[in-house]
């Protein structure tokens, strides 16, 4: 009881610091999920976009509309 006591400020803030973890990648997953990218912007002009949606991307280029 003395050790979990001494550090006990230690632990709270562990705890703390997994759930913001936790929270930032269900959010992420639920992004993903919805369709939305985790840049922000357009895909218009994206250098990388047949990363993000390759089945938007054949071998003709990206599909339009």
């Amino acid at each position: 009881m003395a050790w979990l006591m001494d550090n006990l400020a230690t632990i709270i803030l562990s705890l703390a610091l997994v759930a913001i973890v936790v929270l930032i990648i269900r959010k992420q997953i639920r992004d993903r999920l919805a369709g939305r990218t985790s840049c922000g912007c357009g895909c218009e002009n994206c250098a990388s976009r047949g990363l993000c949606h390759p089945d938007k991307v054949g071998k003709d280029g990206p599909k339009t509309g």
